[in-house]
């Protein structure tokens, strides 16, 4: 084992995923056989990182991505994590020892073919197969809930459909939603590209010059009812045209980051599996989030009607998922067939993410 090891350890592992590309890490090789990993968090300008959430789960689904890449080689992984008390800036030590009779992991051909799929994909079920492999992938750290039949993912679109309004009226998500997108782009190595949006080309060009400010958006919204076509092409089309609407549910309430981080491990084991199972994923995390900040209390806006609506979507979200107000929610997404997306966000380059 060498440094050209490393080096290819971490060409894999830079494609975990991350809340919109974010990518929030940074690597430095300390010696042959450790690698050291410098996490961030984006909670002070992302109203989605909630407590550092998001960067979190990244962190562990980057954890795992290292694990599955270091099968390749035959070698074993562990890890250490020093952190302030807050975790905005979590350090993981990652070391790998030589394992000769150690197989490559099943998963391993996935992680670059792994990609997000945000227009609609074709209708028909998971089959057995595919729910047995997707249920044995979440382990016992999570229940998974499906949402298959055509009623459950109108119910399901209609959700998405009031969160939209939420996301899309919000001041504080206006800097994210400007911010993350690439305009124009196919590919991006830090953002979403345009072509992987998943709207139509007129939509795009009219999206791009709305989020030029937050005032062309508001008097869109207010006047010109700007929210309904981004909805129905990024929220209730999509709800409806898969396969099946998935909620992971922790089976123990995370009460610490490291819980999330290992929630972010168990992920990405599911999220490869059900790309070698020949289906997509989209993620739908904002019902989710703002559950996160409705059920804390944290009031996320200062526009205070957005709050309230927020309170009755996690209601709602709720009753759909036969919860109560204290079971815990960690992921949902949308899953299904479809054709391999044209567009698709790469990563930085692997010089990048170094430190010297």
């Amino acid at each position: 084992m060498n440094r050209e090891t490393l080096l290819a350890l971490i060409d894999l592992a830079r494609w975990a995923p991350s809340g919109d590309n974010t990518q929030p890490w940074r690597f430095s090789i300390v010696d042959d056989r450790h690698l050291r990993i410098y996490g961030h968090d984006t909670r002070e300008h992302v109203l989605y990182d909630y407590q550092g959430r998001a960067s979190h789960i990244a962190h562990g689904a980057l954890l795992e991505t290292l694990r599955v890449a270091a099968t390749r080689f035959a070698l074993a992984t562990s890890w250490t994590v020093r952190a302030d008390p807050e975790w905005r800036s979590p350090v993981y030590d990652v070391f790998f020892v030589p394992a000769p009779d150690l197989p490559a992991d099943p998963l391993l051909p996935y992680i670059e073919k792994r990609v997000v799929q945000r227009r609609p994909m074709r209708t028909v079920r998971l089959t057995p197969t595919q729910r047995a492999a997707i249920e044995a992938a979440a382990g016992d750290g999570l229940i998974v809930q499906c949402f298959e039949s055509l009623a459950e993912r109108i119910e399901v679109a209609s959700l998405l459909w009031r969160n939209a309004r939420i996301r899309l009226t919000c001041p504080e998500a206006f800097p994210v939603h400007r911010e993350v997108i690439e305009w124009r782009a196919r590919f991006s190595i830090d953002r979403i590209p345009e072509q992987a949006v998943g709207v139509d080309p007129m939509t795009a060009r009219l999206m791009e010059w709305v989020m030029q400010s937050w005032e062309r958006v508001h008097f869109f919204n207010r006047y010109l009812l700007g929210t309904v076509i981004p909805r129905v092409e990024l929220d209730f089309l999509p709800a409806v045209f898969c396969a099946a609407h998935l909620l992971l549910r922790p089976a123990k309430p995370p009460v610490d980051p490291q819980d999330w981080l290992r929630l972010g491990m168990s992920l990405q084991r599911l999220w490869l599996t059900v790309t070698k199972e020949g289906l997509h994923l989209q993620p739908e995390l904002t019902p989710v989030i703002f559950r996160w900040y409705a059920r804390a209390d944290d009031r996320f806006s200062s526009d205070p009607a957005l709050f309230e609506s927020a309170l009755r979507l996690a209601e709602d979200f709720e009753r759909l998922a036969h919860c109560g107000p204290n079971e815990p929610f960690f992921f949902f997404c949308r899953v299904g067939v479809s054709s391999k997306p044209f567009s698709r966000s790469l990563r930085l380059d692997r010089e990048r993410l170094l430190r010297d």
